[in-house]
Formats: C-alpha cells, structure tokens, sequence
C-alpha cells in the first residue's frame, strides 16, 4: 500500500482527493495538512466537508515540519497555491516521494513565465526541466517515469483534449487562431470566501481577456496560439469550452471523425458525442471529459465538458498517480 499524504487538503480539491485516496485498493491515507496558520488545521475533513462524514475522520493537522512529513509517506497531492508548491515539492522530492501538483509551480518550462504570471521569481529551474505536464491523455509515457507530474490546470485540460487530436494531424488552419470561450462553475475560484466568488454576486461574465495566465499554458503544450477568454458562470462546478477553428484547405468531415477517433480509443476518461453536443450536467461529479464537434464548410466547432474539481484536477491528478504506478486508469474514480 502506497502512504498517501494530501497538503491543501481543506479545500475542494483536497476533499475530492482524500475521498479518491481512501476508495483506492493500493492506497493508504497517510495524512491530510494545511499550512500552519490555516483556520482549518486542527478540525476533522468530515467536519470541513460533511459529505465525507462517516466515511473520512482523519484530522486535517498543520503543516510545521516538511521533512518529517515527506519521510513518512511515499506519495503526495500538493492542492495548494502555486508559489507554496514551488516551494515544497523540491523537499518532498528530495525525500524521495512521488510528487502530483495540481497548482501550476511546474506546468510550464519556462523560467521567464512565472513572474509575469504567477508572480514569483522560479528558484528550482532544475525541477522545472524534469516535471512532466500531466495531460493523462496525451502524456502517459512520460508520466510513467517521472517524480514529478504538474496536473494540467482546469481550462488547458478541456481546451487542448477538443483541440489536440487537430492540431497533430495538421487538420487545422495554422494561420487561424484557434478561438477558445470557456465557462466554469465558482468552485474553480477555491473554497476561500470573496466578492469575486460570492454566489449571489456571480452572474455570468468574462475575465482575465488576453490576460489569463491558462493562455500561456493552452498555447504552449499545444505549440499553437490561441485566443482564450474565460468566463465564470453562475453554477457550482463544471467547465464548457467552445472552440472555433478553420480547417485546412481540403480536410473532410471523416478525417475530423478518425483523428478524435484514433487520438481517443483507448482513453476511458474522454467520452467522444457522435453527433451531438456535451452538457455539463452529463459530467458533473464524473472523472470524464465529453467532447462533440460540428463540421460546417472550412470550419469546425469543437465543445468538450468536464468537472472542473475532478477531471479538471483532483481526478485527473489521481489518473496520473494510476498510469504512473500501472493501475486501471479509472481506479477509485468510478
């Protein structure tokens, strides 16, 4: 068994994860943390999340000493902020765990990126060069071997599973940017309590327009530009990405279908709709990302549909640690 150790675990994330982590067969929870000065530390995660009531009592405890957590486990989730897994992820890899991190610390190798984007100067460019992207559906081999896989962030993970399987096979017009508009459920703003957040203020609106540090993300692990405009809507969880994008001159209509057919046929996590659309509602509290697309003359739209909270992090991180370790990929997570 596998000792399990969830950092970050009081938030929505960190609930999904602990539950994952105690249905897996080959997994042990080891501990669930916060940071030291955490209102939470201290309090049961049944207490925090009463849907795990009965089910999880473990105490979420602060985080003091790293080392001493890092020796006694061999696998942790950081579901924490982007700088605090800059910062631990080198201690606990140093201590020999395998490290999933659902922030973006290490998602994209490019020093430069981080201050303009996240805000901080990267210290541990080493780290950065050896993290392995984990998109599960296109990066499996490579998650296979490495100690550190950066979890895809909620939008790149809808955005590039509708719009990969085109842009490797050159079905897209590369002179067109591919022209993402992608809505998300509040719960991808964290647990913290704000104005932003609030759920009767929220109506549904654009933000972060040619500024969101996903566009970055999007564009670099797909090597093509993109137009990305977030939205949040006013709905729990969930994300809808529409993508629009001009075909290459001559493409058909079954050369789309084989490329989303042959880029997903032994994927149990994307569920491909032949001839219709997805609906969040069809995702919802499932690890699945649900892609359909309609051809019309030169273009195509593309629209996928995930759980933002589960494939969109906590799911898609626990499918990286089952194709890391060579477990059924849906393991603990139907």
């Amino acid at each position: 068994m596998l000792k399990t150790t969830i950092i970050g675990a009081s938030g929505y994330t960190g609930a999904e994860l602990a539950l994952m982590v105690q249905k897996h067969p080959e997994l042990t929870l080891s501990g669930l943390y916060v940071s030291a000065n955490s209102v939470d530390a201290g309090k049961s995660i049944s207490q925090l999340h009463g849907k795990l009531a009965g089910l999880i009592d473990f105490p979420v405890q602060p985080l003091v000493d790293v080392a001493e957590v890092a020796q006694s486990c061999d696998v942790v989730f950081l579901a924490t902020a982007h700088q605090v897994s800059h910062d631990l992820a080198p201690i606990f890899l140093e201590h020999g765990c395998q490290v999933f991190d659902l922030s973006g610390a290490f998602r994209v190798n490019n020093a430069e990126f981080y201050p303009t984007y996240y805000g901080f100067e990267h210290e541990h460019v080493n780290w950065l060069e050896k993290a392995v992207y984990g998109l599960a559906e296109w990066n499996a081999e490579a998650i296979k071997s490495t100690p550190l896989v950066a979890v895809a962030g909620c939008y790149p993970t809808a955005s590039q599973l509708a719009i990969k399987p085109l842009v490797v096979n050159g079905l897209n017009d590369a002179t067109q940017w591919p022209v993402i508009n992608a809505v998300s459920g509040v719960t991808g703003a964290g647990r913290k309590a704000t104005m932003t957040n609030s759920f009767c203020e929220v109506s549904l609106q654009p933000y972060g327009v040619f500024t969101h540090r996903h566009q970055p993300e999007i564009a670099t692990h797909l090597d093509c530009d993109v137009i990305f405009t977030p939205h949040l809507g006013n709905f729990k969880r969930g994300i809808l990405a529409t993508i629009t994008m001009k075909l290459a001159q001559g493409v058909t209509e079954e050369q789309v279908n084989q490329a989303f057919e042959q880029a997903y046929a032994d994927k149990p996590a994307v569920r491909l709709l032949h001839g219709s659309l997805p609906s969040i509602q069809n995702v919802e509290f499932t690890p699945f990302c649900d892609i359909g697309w309609k051809v019309q003359g030169e273009h195509i739209i593309v629209v996928s549909a995930i759980d933002n909270l589960l494939k969109g992090a906590s799911a898609q991180a626990m499918q990286c640690l089952n194709i890391h370790y060579g477990f059924a990929e849906l393991t603990a997570l139907v």
